[in-house]
């Protein structure tokens, strides 16, 4: 659909007519009409101008001049009017939020005290499916993936490609960062890879362990977080105390979680987020619903034209004409 972006430029067509009847006319400076006393003889010349004000007598098919010269004027008014070619309303992305999610993939994740349906799995196996699910219901929301264990790695830098996310989620394995745990080195390391400007910026930790390696402590980890604005919602996952059948159907006890429950908590806390604790499968998934429901996505459905200019070709079409006029006028009409 072509469409004009100055549509009231349209009235600078009438400015030649309306100079043409409002003004007056010029008058000569010794009266109204020139004597010139061999009129009668002039009448007798045929006169052959290179005027583009005349037309030839002897041509009766040439336009006069004039006409030329206004429709040039016509297309350069079109030229100002803006022509612009219109497409269809295409959707346009919603910018909401970028979610830099940090998780543990220390050894102490492969505790099985997780399970789906009747079915026990670890605890690293419950987070991919549950963050998976969180993943695709943040449409509009960039993610990032930071993996942590002796040592922080950044696996995905923020994007909308969520598929590539999750990819990298489920390719992981616990044990591929090291058996320590570094908190305070991976929430660094997400600082790091924010982009500086005014998204709204999360970060998801989830961990079952303690800051108990790497270079930042978790008050510098705090501290970096306040001073760049970074609200980070904190996941302690795991019992209190991980238990499994035994053969001869006892319990068994798997060891005592070493996690910092109060570490997590002021980490939460002072950067205005909310610490969570999971201790099965469906606690987690409630968790990520939670934070879904405290961070909601943008639902206002905004839309975008994409628009071709097309002044240039009025524009090219006055340049062309000109250049015509003007060769007539050096070859005489």
């Amino acid at each position: 659909m072509i469409h004009f972006a100055l549509p009231y430029a349209v009235f600078l067509l009438l400015l030649p007519l309306a100079f043409r009847h409002l003004l007056p006319a010029v008058k000569g400076l010794h009266g109204d009409a020139l004597k010139v006393p061999f009129l009668e003889d002039l009448k007798k010349i045929s006169l052959k101008s290179g005027s583009l004000w005349q037309q030839s007598s002897q041509n009766s098919r040439n336009t006069p001049a004039l006409f030329w010269l206004y429709l040039l004027y016509v297309l350069l008014v079109l030229s100002a009017m803006r022509p612009q070619l219109l497409g269809e309303p295409l959707p346009l992305r919603s910018q909401s939020r970028d979610i830099m999610m940090i998780t543990d993939i220390s050894n102490s994740m492969l505790e099985p005290d997780f399970a789906i349906g009747k079915q026990r799995i670890n605890r690293l196996s419950a987070v991919k499916k549950t963050a998976t699910d969180f993943i695709d219901k943040r449409k509009n929301d960039r993610f990032g993936l930071i993996l942590f264990g002796t040592r922080a790695y950044l696996q995905a830098p923020l994007t909308y490609d969520k598929n590539s996310v999750k990819d990298i989620l489920w390719a992981m394995d616990a044990g591929m960062a090291g058996n320590s745990t570094s908190i305070g080195d991976a929430i660094g390391l997400a600082l790091k890879n924010l982009p500086k400007d005014n998204r709204e910026k999360i970060l998801i930790l989830l961990t079952d362990g303690e800051n108990n390696d790497g270079s930042l402590s978790m008050a510098d980890a705090i501290q970096l977080a306040k001073d760049e604005n970074v609200k980070i919602y904190t996941i302690g996952v795991g019992n209190e105390q991980a238990f499994i059948d035994s053969f001869f159907g006892m319990k068994i006890a798997l060891g005592n979680n070493a996690l910092d429950e109060k570490s997590l908590q002021a980490l939460a806390k002072e950067t205005q987020g909310q610490y969570f604790r999971a201790k099965d499968t469906q606690g987690l998934q409630k968790i990520y619903n939670a934070i879904d429901r405290l961070e909601p996505t943008e639902n206002n459905e905004q839309f975008y034209t994409e628009t071709k200019e097309l002044f240039y070709i009025p524009l090219l079409a006055a340049f062309f004409l000109a250049l015509l006029l003007f060769w007539r006028g050096q070859t005489r009409w």
